[in-house]
């Protein structure tokens, strides 16, 4: 099933964007687990659309409702199920596209793959929309991995050519790594928010869009975790975080600079303090050969601008089989960077938790 990830701790994605409801169902996790609600909700209201102009005007509460898995407020050992209803559907903005493949959207290869079966709604199983549920999973285990000492954070370091600092990658503490989130553009410097709500309300105005970077790092966690080849903490990270819609890269510690870069300036010297391994810098982002060093895990994600743009659009109807145009119509975002940090956290802490049980 490819809306699964997971091995020991196995997460599963169901629904449709304009279906009655989505939700995701989580097998493995420890019994005797707390879920702190409001916790989570808060989270959760993080990702939520319509919170303001720089999203989607599609109102929609996201408040999860557990089936299973959850008694007295802890993880009974049963697989846990939750569900968010959606309650603001306008699924008439969507007939017209029905024969009209959206440039940059899924419609073309979907219309092939599904034999023109597929939910074109809102973009069904591959809208953002799904990433709600991805949320409820990795709240959870961000909570889980709090109370084991790792905590993971993230922030739109980019949006367009507007740029925020990025994370200290060897010293990195709770208290810079948790800033982004008491704000309400998620950045660690406050004179990027107004530039990037600017360059965002630019492309708003002129009916396009513009993408974006997000930042995310995880602390304390433990040296070790991993495998070889295919099974090491950058490919499993990488193969989820390539579930949430409009990722279009992803690149660890220094990344693609590296390829700049002398080994004699890459390489990062081992130290010793108080008595625990560590390295000098973190060129390596905190993992080499696949396994975790114990230095602070960061990756960054290159998110594509929004494909749903008001522009005349030059396309193909499917049915007449006739070169055509078209103007995408509905409540889209003008940027999916500023609501996409949370979604790159709960992925980054459900791949997490699933190395560390």
């Amino acid at each position: 099933m490819s809306s699964m990830i997971g091995e020991k701790l196995r997460v599963s994605i169901f629904g449709q964007s304009h279906g009655e409801a989505i939700g995701v169902v989580i097998d493995g996790l420890p019994a005797g687990e707390e879920i702190d609600a409001q916790e989570l909700q808060a989270f959760l209201d993080r990702r939520a659309p319509g919170k303001n102009k720089f999203s989607t005007a599609r109102k929609e509460g996201d408040v999860p409702q557990f089936l299973s898995g959850v008694l007295d407020g802890k993880t009974c050992g049963a697989p846990l199920c939750a569900v968010i209803h959606n309650t603001d559907t306008r699924s008439g903005d969507y007939k017209p596209l029905s024969q009209l493949m959206r440039p940059s959207h899924a419609d073309y290869p979907a219309h092939v793959r599904y034999g023109g079966h597929q939910d074109v709604r809102g973009g069904g199983h591959f809208s953002g929309r799904l990433t709600a549920p991805v949320c409820i999973a990795g709240g959870i285990a961000k909570q889980i991995l709090a109370r084991r000492g790792i905590f993971v954070g993230a922030h739109a370091e980019a949006v367009g050519r507007t740029k925020d600092r990025r994370f200290g990658t060897v010293e990195l503490l709770k208290e810079e790594l948790f800033l982004p989130l008491s704000r309400a553009i998620p950045v660690l410097d406050e004179g990027a928010a107004e530039a990037m709500q600017n360059e965002i309300e630019a492309a708003r105005m002129q009916g396009d869009s513009v993408g974006g970077i997000i930042e995310c790092a995880a602390i304390g966690v433990p040296a070790g975790l991993g495998d070889p080849m295919f099974g090491g903490v950058e490919n499993r990270l990488s193969s989820a975080l390539f579930g949430i819609p409009a990722i279009r890269g992803v690149e660890f510690g220094t990344g693609f600079a590296a390829a700049a870069m002398r080994g004699s300036v890459h390489n990062d010297p081992y130290r010793l303090r108080d008595g625990k391994v560590v390295t000098e810098t973190n060129h390596h982002g905190g993992i080499l050969g696949g396994i975790t060093s114990g230095m602070p895990v960061i990756f960054r994600v290159a998110v594509k601008p929004t494909p749903s743009i008001a522009l005349e659009q030059r396309t193909v109807d499917i049915e007449k089989m006739e070169e055509t145009t078209l103007r995408v119509t509905g409540r889209h975002d003008p940027c999916i960077t500023l609501r996409a940090v949370p979604c790159v956290e709960a992925v980054a802490a459900i791949v997490l938790l699933d190395l560390m049980l």
